[in-house]
């Protein structure tokens, strides 16, 4: 389809209005969701930035910083300085490889691994915003909204990859044994 056809199959207004309403809401819940991660990992002596290379690092086994940059929406000096960071404070594991040595790699350690299940074991939803305001649709619905016609947008606009990383730590916490203690409602590591 040329680009001519796209761009009869809709309206400069209907585009105007759509493309200004996701601006706008992407803002508010983005407010709102970075407040709580705050909130989250503050207690685990981690900022934003840190906790997602965190997840990243997990999510992917081994990443280039380049790959991390672009897979965390982060500018490359970011994602190297707060994983230097986690380096020293030996949560990550930053390498070269033999065959490229412009690329830098890192790797969660064993440490990071624990801080990370750490983080998901003491995750509060009662605290987070975004929960809460989702509750009516859970409840409406039986489960959190997934957002099929969001995550298509972000797939064509950032691609496929971020979309499957950002949908991986959904298996990593099945993987690693998460569950819910429905007396206390808590959430507690068990063996697989």
């Amino acid at each position: 389809m040329s680009k001519q056809e796209q761009e009869s199959e809709y309206t400069i207004k209907d585009a105007s209005l759509f493309g200004l309403k996701l601006m706008q809401v992407s803002k508010a819940i983005w407010r709102a969701a970075e407040d709580d991660w705050e909130q989250w990992v503050k207690p685990y002596g981690l900022n934003v930035n840190e906790h997602h290379i965190l997840c990243l690092a997990s999510n992917t086994g081994e990443i280039s910083m380049s790959e991390l940059a672009n897979l965390g929406a982060m500018h490359i000096s970011t994602a190297f300085n707060f994983s230097k960071k986690l380096e020293n404070q030996g949560y990550l594991h930053l390498s070269k490889r033999e065959n490229d040595k412009r690329n830098t790699y890192i790797k969660l350690t064993e440490s990071g691994e624990q801080l990370l299940l750490d983080t998901l074991k003491g995750y509060e939803p009662h605290n987070s915003k975004i929960c809460k305001g989702a509750l009516p649709l859970k409840t409406l619905y039986g489960k959190f909204p997934a957002f099929p016609e969001l995550v298509t947008v972000v797939r064509h606009v950032c691609g496929g990859e971020l979309v499957t990383v950002a949908d991986q730590p959904f298996v990593n916490i099945k993987e690693a044994g998460i569950e819910e203690n429905e007396d206390n409602k808590e959430v507690q590591l068990t063996s697989n």
